[in-house]
């Protein structure tokens, strides 16, 4: 298994954070590749997913842990994934977002195509950075529209996503 950690830093209440993870339909406003989710049942949810022109349909179950502040996810079929959000208040109105994903290389090249080894790792870093980003947006965008002031989602396009 590879491990691939990443964290970013928001503008947004904890509970705003931890709300919008909760918010499966709208996985695909920020999770490349994902087209399509629906939650079903108490904590599962079904996701059409798409990469390199590659369709498949994945099953995850979702789990909150650590009060509010851990929600932890896994596939259920063979292409084992797995991974936590943990969500740390910086202040009343700013949070970090850490995640963490283990994958199998072999299992993800087989189920999607695309590189292998270093380039693989690059190309699956790459996205989470900018997943976490995309999430960043939709996050501070909703609660700047709560608060009504105006969107500043784009403010810091060059702040980078921090591997830990």
């Amino acid at each position: 298994m590879s491990t691939l950690e990443e964290q970013i830093d928001i503008a947004a209440p904890v509970l705003a954070a931890w709300e919008q993870l909760h918010r499966v339909h709208e996985y695909p406003r920020f999770v490349d590749g994902v087209r399509s989710a629906h939650p079903h049942g108490r904590n599962l949810a079904h996701l059409g997913v798409e990469i390199d022109g590659a369709e498949r349909s994945v099953d995850t179950e979702i789990t909150d842990r650590g009060r509010g502040r851990v929600m932890a996810w896994r596939t259920l079929d063979p292409l084992r994934l797995s991974g936590a959000f943990a969500l740390l208040p910086l202040d009343a109105r700013h949070t970090r977002v850490q995640i963490r994903v283990e994958y199998d290389p072999e299992a993800v090249h087989l189920a999607f195509g695309g590189p292998r080894g270093f380039a693989q790792a690059g190309a699956i870093e790459r996205t989470v950075r900018e997943d976490l980003r995309h999430f960043r947006e939709l996050v501070e965008a909703r609660v700047g529209a709560a608060d009504g002031l105006p969107d500043t989602s784009h403010d810091h396009p060059d702040e980078p996503v921090r591997s830990t």
